[in-house]
């Protein structure tokens, strides 16, 4: 069970460490990390992350699928870690 909390920190940290590397791409007019990518780490685990850091970098805040889908995979990601305490747990 430890890993998969350390595999949750991880993902997260690295889903809120690419929302923070896009902003500051995009502040200084750089290549940009592909939309697939961010939502990739929300998928894999990163959800609150991806959220968390959308939030605070107030980055891509607008944009209606991540308005809506960082939170929906937030949720996702609860979902499923819940349902696998209950299995597995």
């Amino acid at each position: 069970m430890i890993w998969i909390l350390i595999y949750l920190l991880l993902t997260n940290g690295v889903a809120f460490a690419l929302m923070g590397s896009d902003k500051a791409r995009a502040r200084k007019g750089r290549w940009r990390i592909p939309e697939r990518h961010l939502f990739l780490s929300g998928f894999l685990g990163g959800g609150p992350g991806l959220w968390l850091g959308m939030k605070t970098f107030r980055h891509k805040t607008m944009h209606p699928s991540f308005r809506y889908g960082a939170p929906l995979i937030s949720l996702l990601n609860v979902a499923a870690l819940v349902a696998f305490i209950h299995l597995f747990g």
